[in-house]
């Protein structure tokens, strides 16, 4: 009995460990929340603007431009996967890479070859593991993504983009990642990034009246979206890591929750697994000293 009540109390001891561990790590992840809501905040009116002045130019003009014109054929197309670069989220990596999974294997069924863009060790782990090949990888700025790590996703895409499918290039690039909704929920979005897709604006008009302006483009339209369509597709990828990066922290917060809540049922049954050992190891040793002294009684 000596020997399992130790045993008992050496599982609440570490039970208590882990809840001081996961408990902090709850905390810290409550607070990165509210840096990273604010910065998906401060990037919308940016993202919204950028949005806007591309489909003036995509809507108001007739330019048959390489990044807003859907090919004929479409042979190659390209995945980039936003995961993070630690785990202890749950299920917030796999799930983006289930969905990726997914999108692989309905372009597969169209014909299509896939290349891979991969951004946080847990996708790079993930590929090296199956010894799957990928074009390029970016790990390390998961949790505060930069803006220029997005610059440098944006060029790496557009290059491949631009490129001749004959010389390793792609047709159609996809984006994944994880959408922060609450700090209950976060949802792999799933989003074709090129040929560009616009879409406008959920606002309402000011007016029920509001008449559109006439749009004049200098010097003309095709020069426009040669310089719009890049800062697009730069604040598209940027607000997908600050997406995710917020999800991430909730994630996390969630599965470091759970995992305080289980440490405490942990210690609660392990305290009545060591109440119940401590009674039964005191009631053999009352009976001991019964059976002792009756013994001793029926001596004389």
């Amino acid at each position: 009995m000596g020997a399992q009540l130790r045993v008992y109390r050496q599982k609440i001891k570490s039970a208590q460990t882990t809840k001081k561990i996961t408990r902090a790590m709850e905390l810290i992840s409550a607070s990165r929340i509210q840096k990273a809501q604010a910065r998906v905040a401060a990037s919308e009116p940016y993202s919204t603007a950028i949005t806007r002045a591309v489909s003036a130019v995509a809507s108001y003009s007739n330019v048959a431009h390489v990044l807003t014109t859907e090919p004929e054929r479409i042979d190659r197309a390209a995945i980039v996967i936003f995961t993070s670069d630690r785990g202890l989220a749950g299920a917030f990596n796999s799930q983006v890479l289930r969905e990726a999974e997914e999108l692989t294997e309905l372009l597969k069924s169209q014909g299509k070859q896939v290349e891979y863009f991969l951004v946080g060790r847990k996708s790079v782990g993930y590929f090296n593991f199956r010894r799957r090949s990928f074009e390029r990888s970016w790990i390390g700025g998961t949790d505060n993504p930069d803006f220029d790590t997005a610059r440098e996703i944006s060029d790496a895409v557009l290059e491949a983009f631009l490129r001749d499918a004959s010389d390793g290039g792609v047709d159609e690039i996809h984006i994944v990642y994880n959408r922060f909704v609450s700090r209950i929920t976060q949802v792999p979005v799933v989003t074709r990034l090129l040929p560009l897709e616009v879409v406008e604006s959920d606002e309402a008009p000011e007016t029920k009246h509001e008449v559109f302006p006439l749009y004049e483009f200098e010097p003309d339209a095709e020069t426009v979206l040669d310089g719009l369509l890049p800062v697009y597709i730069e604040s598209r990828i940027y607000n997908a890591m600050l997406q995710s990066s917020a999800a991430k922290h909730a994630a996390t917060q969630k599965a470091m929750k759970s995992a305080s809540d289980n440490a405490d049922k942990l210690i609660t049954d392990y305290t009545r697994l060591a109440n119940n050992a401590r009674q039964s190891e005191i009631t053999q040793q009352i009976s001991e000293i019964v059976g002792g002294a009756d013994a001793l009684s029926s001596a004389k």
